[in-house]
């Protein structure tokens, strides 16, 4: 009888940890505001509102250079970009707040080198020093960006973005820095991961979202159908509610864009392109996402990567505007679908 209990008792054990995950609060609808340079007006969170988002995630970025352990951040608005300053982040979520929208604070880190950026997810140190003297640097920027959090009421904190060896290599920091902000902050925790490695991340458990940043390739050709791209994400969806029901937490797109390129859903992660410009084909993208994973009941919801304040625009013989970054749907096809998913779903 005993034998016959416990194997009735790991059956229930494992199907309570294998249950599908529901996110029953409404889905956060977001873009990644990027930090403006100098003060702005809360005026300009009045776009964000007008494509029907309600969130808005503030990305102020800290940088070392490739090789140095030591980390550095704009501490105060002198001498750098004033939406990455402690002062600048508090305001523009005071005016985020008065415009209604709820807003993610989620630091990035920027790695100099002298052939421009290095990938966040690779950076090493060689000594246990070198280490030691980042993790130093590094945490006392998150603690204090998690302070401005909570002093100024963020929803969400995420702590990290993309550290895929660092995770790796360094568990420890990561569980105590977690402790650590938990002790000054109050709100819901998450943490972005690179698509391709999300699931190696250690300390799932111990914050309220997997984030995901959904990069995901899903087409090869120059200009695919919708039905194509959509196509697509079958094995990444299916990775990763599989892996939702593994954690048993909802998964937040902290990140997910396409620039307005050819080849765009070939490999969404690449930065810099010097593809043709496909307005058509980054508004397929939008449509794919939100037509194929956006109904699925472990999603917490998706930020949009990215959303200028101030954007300038340069008229092209009257017949379009460009804009110094491919990745922003604004005044393209793509922003008229997402205010369109945004105020449907």
């Amino acid at each position: 009888m005993f034998k016959y209990l416990s194997i009735i008792f790991i059956s229930l054990c494992f199907s309570c940890q294998n249950k599908a995950v529901i996110f029953e609060d409404k889905k956060l609808k977001g873009v990644c505001f990027v930090a403006p340079p100098r003060e702005i007006e809360a005026t300009e969170f009045d776009n964000v509102k007008n494509i029907h988002a309600e969130w808005v995630a503030l990305t102020p970025y800290g940088f070392t250079r490739d090789g140095s352990p030591e980390f550095r951040y704009n501490k105060s608005s002198d001498g750098h970009w004033w939406g990455e300053s402690p002062k600048g982040v508090s305001e523009c979520v005071r005016m985020a707040h008065e415009k209604g929208l709820k807003v993610m604070l989620k630091p990035h880190a920027w790695v100099q080198s002298s052939t421009g950026s290095t990938f966040t997810g690779d950076l090493d140190f060689k000594t246990e020093a070198e280490w030691q003297t980042f993790e130093k640097s590094f945490g006392e920027y998150l603690l204090d960006f998690a302070k401005v959090a909570d002093s100024t009421k963020v929803e969400i904190y995420c702590i990290a973005t993309e550290f895929e060896n660092f995770v790796e290599k360094r568990p420890d920091f990561w569980h105590k820095i977690i402790k650590d902000i938990r002790s000054v902050y109050k709100g819901k925790l998450t943490y972005a991961e690179n698509w391709d490695c999300y699931d190696k991340v250690p300390f799932w458990a111990e914050l309220d979202f997997v984030g995901v940043d959904g990069y995901f390739p899903l087409a090869e050709e120059k200009s695919p159908s919708l039905q194509a791209i959509k196509k697509g994400w079958e094995k990444h969806r299916t990775g990763l509610e599989k892996f939702s029901r593994k954690i048993q937490k909802p998964i937040l797109f902290t990140e997910i864009g396409y620039q307005s390129t050819d080849f765009t859903t070939q490999k969404p992660w690449e930065s810099y392109s010097k593809h043709p410009d496909n307005d058509a084909l980054q508004a397929d993208a939008y449509k794919a996402f939100f037509e194929e994973v956006w109904k699925e009941s472990w999603l917490a919801g998706c930020f949009i990567w990215k959303w200028f304040p101030d954007l300038k625009r340069e008229n092209d013989e009257g017949r379009k505007h460009k804009f110094r970054d491919k990745y922003t749907p604004q005044g393209k096809i793509g922003e008229v679908v997402l205010k369109e998913y945004f105020k449907n779903n």
